[in-house]
């Protein structure tokens, strides 16, 4: 057992370290290889790309409109007609702007655990979030999917 007269002169803690006394453990791979992109921000950008091609193709109707990604839907019991479901679990959901005192822009939701989870592989889910967001700004602008295609 060392004393406090044993320490490091101008220390007043001991350095952090694993159990195995070999200090912390760094990145295991470079910030700028893309294997160290968490899933989410994978899939964040597969929300942007679609994203992006729509808002050159219809700019000023998708003026204002909010697109986000959460993780999970929240627990409701019943889905009003505004959300895309397969099943019973909800996919997305369109929330229209609410003109007046507390304007709020059109928002579309996608939920990332429940869109991952119906993917087969990343090609998958890139076609899929396309899919889904091409139906969910039809529904907001009331035209046909197939015309936004």
């Amino acid at each position: 057992m060392t004393s406090p007269d044993n320490r490091r002169p101008g220390t007043g803690r001991r350095p952090k370290r694993d159990r195995r006394g070999r200090g912390l453990r760094g990145r295991l791979v470079p910030a700028t290889v893309p294997l160290a992109r968490t899933k989410a921000e994978i899939f964040d950008d597969l929300v942007l790309d679609t994203v992006e091609t729509l808002e050159r193709r219809f700019a000023k109707e998708l003026t204002g409109v909010e697109f986000a990604v959460e993780d999970v839907p929240p627990e409701l019991n019943v889905y009003d007609s505004d959300v895309l479901e397969d099943g019973e679990v909800p996919l997305a959901r369109l929330l229209p702007g609410r003109p007046g005192r507390q304007e709020m822009p059109p928002r579309i939701v996608l939920y990332r655990r429940p869109l991952e989870f119906r993917a087969m592989d990343n090609e998958d889910l890139a076609d899929l979030v396309h899919d889904v967001i091409i139906e969910q700004v039809a529904n907001l602008l009331g035209v046909d999917p197939d015309e936004l295609a």
